[in-house]
């Protein structure tokens, strides 16, 4: 995956919101970490993995690829806002199944907001993205996906949304 490119048109979409917003000298990463959060459980929602008193089947790959890149918006705001870009992606692999997956990068989460280190957002990256291996996202489908929502985000702000 290309994070210099990812972490440039994510960069572009930030500088939009943060001049056009008046938020320049507003630290937005607390309010980017629940919004993170959010977007996780919005993305768990849609998966259904947790719930088990229900018959009813996920939602389309693509709702759900919509969601997950939902979520690398924010993970990928976060980094620039903490000076975190310049980090290691690493193939890991787990066990889990979703909903430990979920949980884990919950947990992740929360450990980066109080202890917001390279260490700490390489490990919240990198399971992030074996997250999306786990729903059986591709890398292209992810970067094509990312670029549809940006677009949708800057006509968001056209609209004043």
């Amino acid at each position: 995956m290309d994070l210099i490119k990812l972490y440039e048109i994510q960069k572009q979409l930030d500088d939009r919101i943060h001049r056009e917003h008046e938020l320049n000298d507003k630290n937005l990463i607390p309010y980017k970490i629940l919004a993170l959060q959010v977007e996780l459980g919005e993305l768990a929602n849609e998966t259904r993995c947790f719930k088990f008193w229900s018959n009813k089947g996920a939602s389309s790959k693509e709702v759900i690829l919509e969601e997950y890149v939902d979520c690398l918006h924010f993970i990928l705001s976060i980094g620039l806002d903490s000076g975190l870009t310049n980090i290691n992606l690493k193939q890991i692999n787990n066990s889990n199944d979703l909903i430990d997956q979920f949980q884990n990068i919950f947990t992740r989460i929360i450990t980066f907001q109080y202890e917001p280190v390279i260490d700490n957002y390489e490990k919240l990256f990198n399971h992030f993205l074996l997250l999306g291996k786990k729903l059986d996202f591709t890398e292209e489908e992810i970067y094509a996906s990312y670029l549809e929502k940006n677009r949708i985000n800057h006509q968001r702000q056209d609209e004043g949304y």
